[in-house]
């Protein structure tokens, strides 16, 4: 049986490691709780703001309102055919545990996605993505309750309406969502994707190529270039790579040789966000305790005693310097509050 707690510190579940308070908060742990909760009386309480691990999210000022979080644990394999097995987690199961749990079986989809922070429920939400591979090309379902009705619902793939680092759960169905489960479709004799230099140079310190040696290699890169949030307060990635038409780019290039970009359509660029924000001057920077990380100018931190406000403020100034100086709009992929 869940318990609402009141005036409860969040301090534990963010990953900038921002002491903020909610009014009131709900930890449901099973199915029943949550259907428990969808017929009470809280389940009216407004606003309210579902919480996963807390590694997308900046809060710059104290919730006036009710934090649900949802902490159902277990994974299981609950089918298999010649080619694939489908594999399904719940949402309060650590995404990189799980990750790490695929490889290991030896089935594959997943390893160019590990060491990404968060829960298994946020990953469609974001439709995560790293190394040339996005979660949407692995899941099959969504399973959750919708929190405007306190139905149960079951989304297909092609339901979830995936887009680059976008769902229909940013969109449509913002704040509308608590996500139960997801199962993802993973096969039984994985073909490595190694498109990305770093990648492939960090490999040839294994002598066989297989996902577990993909995993282990962007683990090793993952851990060189990012802070740990346990020791620094971040959020990952704070910004979203821009995507700009071929003709802005060519014209960016001819100033710019160096620039970094990687078709996205046949008409349109992937720009490096780290390579703006480094370009402008950011890398390193730091303003008190709020600042931009030295090996990795996508990465904001929290040197200690910063606020979500002092980060943000941070965020907006990049921002403007990014589009004054290449005239591209940097999006945050940070959600903030």
């Amino acid at each position: 049986m869940y318990s609402i707690l009141q005036n409860y510190s969040l301090k534990p579940f963010n990953t900038f490691g921002l002491d903020i308070k909610t009014d009131r908060y709900i930890a449901l742990q099973s199915i029943k709780d949550i259907e428990q909760f969808t017929k009470s009386d809280e389940f009216q309480i407004k606003p309210r703001l579902v919480l996963g691990g807390g590694s997308n999210l900046l809060f710059t000022h104290d919730f006036n309102g009710l934090i649900i979080h949802p902490v159902l644990k277990g994974m299981e394999m609950i089918l298999e055919d010649d080619d694939y097995i489908y594999a399904k987690a719940y949402s309060g199961e650590n995404w990189d545990t799980f990750v790490e749990c695929t490889v290991v079986k030896g089935y594959g989809g997943l390893e160019n996605l590990s060491y990404i922070p968060g829960n298994v429920g946020a990953c469609p939400i974001q439709n995560i993505g790293a190394y040339g591979v996005e979660v949407q090309e692995s899941i099959v379902k969504v399973e959750g309750v919708n929190l405007l009705s306190g139905s149960y619902f079951e989304m297909s793939n092609s339901d979830c309406q995936f887009g680059y680092r976008d769902s229909i759960f940013k969109r449509t169905l913002k704040d509308q969502t608590l996500i139960t489960a997801v199962t993802f479709k993973l096969s039984k004799f994985p073909k490595i994707n190694v498109g990305y230099e770093n990648v492939t140079e960090e490999l040839k310190k294994y002598p066989e190529k297989n996902i577990e040696t993909v995993r282990k290699a962007i683990i090793s890169i993952r851990k060189n270039k990012l802070p740990d949030p346990k020791e620094t307060g971040n959020a990952g990635s704070f910004f979203k790579n821009p995507i700009i038409d071929i003709t802005h780019f060519e014209a960016l290039r001819n100033e710019n040789p160096e620039i970094q970009g990687f078709p996205a359509t046949e008409q349109q660029v992937k720009i490096s966000a780290a390579w703006l924000i480094d370009h402008c001057g950011w890398k390193g920077y730091r303003k008190g305790d709020a600042g931009v990380h030295v090996n990795q100018p996508l990465v904001l931190v929290n040197y200690g005693s910063a606020t979500g406000k002092d980060i943000l403020d941070l965020a907006r100034q990049i921002q403007q310097s990014v589009k004054k100086t290449f005239n591209i709009n940097l999006e945050m992929e940070v959600n903030f509050i």
